[in-house]
């Protein structure tokens, strides 16, 4: 006689997906996110330490962050990058995180755009959807520092990407 198998599910209880041999249930989840996680969400996401869905970022208006930028000397911007790659690294899991973004940003500064612009593209990816940035976004810094017209461009549609990709998240503002 065969001993029960440890890693069943109690009587009565759905067995986690993905715990039996290939094709042996159907998902117990909606299309298009993953077990555990609210409709929307896709494969790869990293789970929150309490089993809810990923942490959500903080939409930020574009002009009010341009506008600090001015008032703050490019204070504000170093701000904004720590603040864009830490709630990234918080919702997936993946990428550089705040600590590096800022040190990169402090002393890499070139690079900033580029990287930044990339992992808000990997965060539409990560969800089957067009990337509305990506690192080559980064290309409207330059020459931009000349003419400050372009890396405005370059902020509006990251941060407007970023903005959006909260809000369908469900983050306010």
């Amino acid at each position: 006689m065969s001993s029960p198998d440890p890693f069943a599910p109690p009587p009565g209880q759905a067995a986690p997906y993905g715990s039996g041999p290939p094709g042996s249930r159907a998902p117990d989840h909606a299309p298009g996110s993953a077990p555990g996680y609210a409709p929307g969400y896709a494969p790869g996401y990293a789970p929150a330490p309490y089993g809810g869905p990923p942490p959500v970022g903080k939409v930020r208006s574009t002009g009010v962050a341009v506008l600090l930028f001015v008032v703050t000397f490019g204070i504000y911007g170093w701000y904004w990058y720590f603040m864009a790659h830490d709630e990234m690294k918080r919702h997936t899991g993946t990428g550089l995180g705040g600590g590096i973004g800022l040190l990169l940003a402090v002393f890499v500064g070139v690079a900033s755009p580029f990287l930044v612009s990339h992992e808000v593209g990997e965060l539409y990816a990560r969800r089957g959807q067009r990337q509305p940035v990506s690192g080559a976004t980064g290309l409207w810094c330059f020459p931009g520092v000349l003419l400050l017209v372009l890396p405005i461009v370059w902020f509006v549609k990251t941060n407007g990407a970023l903005n959006e990709y909260w809000r369908s998240c469900g983050a306010q503002g």
